[in-house]
């Protein structure tokens, strides 16, 4: 699979929900899952490799792959931290971005069992970033206006040149 990067339009499409689950669905997130360790990330959305749908996979270290298909965040806690992000759709470019410590989500699994999962630390953010890409939103856009675009340029020179 390919992974769009940043300045394609497709990355800025929010997706719809995923109607059904079937033997397509686990094929698309056993690739997802795939993409996503080739390109050394720790969380791939279907939007960022084409694919209109709310599914997003993730595995931090020292933890199962997890699947997430029509995502819904419950809540999220008012207590927030700053961390570095990265992202496979803007590769090789990192920003402090804030946001909340712990979250509270539902989901489907991969074979569509209703799930709930609470989550801080590095898995509370990662999520909170696929779900922004399916969404339309880049960790970029977390950023002031001057960062972002100091980023954009940046990122412009180094991989449009």
């Amino acid at each position: 699979m390919n992974i769009l990067t940043l300045g394609h339009e497709g990355l800025r499409h929010k997706a719809q929900d995923v109607t059904r689950i079937d033997a397509q669905t686990a094929r698309l997130v056993k690739e997802m899952l795939e993409t996503m360790h080739l390109g050394k990330g720790i969380g791939l959305a279907a939007t960022q490799v084409g694919i209109l749908e709310r599914i997003f996979v993730v595995q931090i270290a020292d933890d199962i792959p997890r699947v997430f298909i029509n995502p819904v965040l419950k809540g999220a806690s008012p207590e927030t931290s700053v961390y570095e992000e990265g992202c496979l759709s803007i590769p090789g470019i990192y920003a402090d971005v804030k946001r909340p410590e712990m979250i509270s989500i539902d989901a489907l699994d991969e074979k569509g069992k209703p799930f709930h999962l609470d989550a801080d630390g590095l898995l509370a953010r990662v999520i909170q970033h696929e779900l922004d890409h399916l969404n339309g939103v880049l960790f970029i856009d977390h950023l002031s206006e001057l960062k972002r675009k100091r980023i954009i340029r940046t990122w412009e020179q180094k991989f449009k040149a």
